[in-house]
């Protein structure tokens, strides 16, 4: 087999995004939402495996910023479309893929690459470590009371429609997206992603709804959802189906759910995607009625280890050592000094001893403070060097906030 990698040409892009639907299963997107890919495609970062001249692999990333702990927003590579066919899986493609894509990060200056996983066992061989966490919840509204907060009635909630809203829902995502590890901050057409809608993807849902929570004429929060109607012989048990939920206050936010508890002839709620720490479980009165589950969702890869640990602020004074293994990104491969605290941070080369040692997939898993150096090291993932040295440094890297992607891409 003879394969070559190539840049994606932008008129190769559909033939190119056909194979990817091939690669996943055969069922092409509808129209609404591949015109989106196609506009949100950056075609200079994207490439094809060729082999006699067939697509057999594709790959690309996104421009991104990253939230990570102290609120900056780091420029990274949203890693995405990558496949490979059936005909030429285990022959080395996807790893040629990997190695050429971390060195082109590398290339433009990126500390990191991040990614969400179909299947999250392939990547931790290339040095991506689970790093935030979602939430799913069914809450029973039949049994649980409508969260409530002082000043609740004071909140106006106006339905709107969705596209109409989407200026006035970017503006209070875009003041949270500094408060919370994880959070991206949007780029030109990724605004479109919470609205699109198209029918074929409802599974016998309504159409989207958008509910404005507005406080003085100011809109403080909004909610993004469909109603899935259902009966049974006791009578209606429809779901609503929360796709989006952000307020910039308590109260605000108390007033979204509780609309969302009270619609008609439901008798649930469906939310996924939620930080684990979301506060909606502090204003229900009963965890076991919300059927909660939690996965890993953003998977993060440090491409420069020195730029990505000191773009980050740290709880507590760090002066540690650490041993860092990468087999894809030898740059990165050795002893680093990191020093840093709540203001700021270095981390430069160093011959001095090591006190940690690591790989790079570890330092993903820990780098916005949603798992711990502690816990890794618990699973045999870290190794303690100078007695003392996990117990200062973890800490170190936590998060007040639970780190959390807002959307997939």
């Amino acid at each position: 087999m003879t394969t070559e990698l190539q840049p994606l040409r932008d008129a190769d892009w559909d033939a190119w995004y056909d194979k990817l639907d091939v690669a996943f299963g055969g069922v092409p997107e509808g129209p609404e939402r591949r015109a989106w890919w196609r506009a949100v495609t950056e075609v200079e970062r994207a490439f094809a495996v060729r082999d006699g001249g067939e697509i057999v692999g594709t790959g690309g990333s996104f421009s991104f910023g990253l939230t990570v702990p102290g609120g900056a927003e780091l420029p990274v590579a949203g890693v995405t479309l990558i496949s490979v066919q059936p005909t030429h899986r285990r022959r080395g493609v996807l790893r040629s893929m990997m190695r050429h894509q971390l060195t082109d990060v590398h290339a433009r200056g990126e500390a990191l690459a991040v990614l969400t996983a179909t299947e999250p066992a392939i990547y931790g061989r290339f040095g991506y470590g689970p790093a935030t966490q979602e939430m799913r919840m069914t809450v029973d509204t039949v049994r649980l009371a409508a969260p409530d907060l002082p000043g609740v009635a004071d909140v106006r909630l106006r339905l709107v429609d969705p596209a109409a809203a989407v200026a006035a829902c970017e503006r209070v995502y875009a003041q949270l997206v500094p408060t919370r590890p994880g959070m991206l901050a949007r780029r030109p057409h990724w605004e479109r992603l919470p609205v699109l809608d198209p029918e074929s993807e409802r599974n016998g849902a309504g159409q989207l709804q958008c509910v404005l929570a507005e406080v003085d004429g100011e809109v403080r929060g909004y909610a993004r959802y469909a109603v899935k109607p259902d009966w049974d012989h006791t009578g209606p048990r429809g779901a609503v189906l929360v796709r989006h939920l952000d307020a910039l206050d308590p109260v605000a936010y108390a007033a979204l759910w509780r609309y969302l508890f009270g619609i008609d002839l439901t008798a649930s709620v469906v939310a996924r995607g939620r930080p684990v720490d979301d506060p909606l479980l502090h204003l229900v009165a009963d965890h076991r009625r919300c059927d909660l589950g939690v996965r890993e969702a953003l998977f993060v890869r440090p491409v420069d280890v020195g730029a990505a640990l000191a773009a980050r602020t740290y709880r507590r004074p760090v002066d540690v050592v650490l041993e860092v293994a990468d087999d894809l990104c030898p740059w990165n491969a050795g002893r680093w000094r990191l020093s840093g605290d709540e203001r700021g941070a270095v981390c430069e080369r160093t011959t001095d001893p090591a006190e940690l040692a690591l790989s790079v997939r570890e330092l993903g898993s820990a780098y916005l403070g949603g798992f711990t150096l502690s816990a890794l090291a618990g699973a045999g993932r870290v190794r303690e060097l100078r007695p003392g040295a996990l117990a200062a440094v973890s800490p170190a890297f936590g998060s007040d906030l639970a780190p959390w992607l807002p959307h997939a891409f």
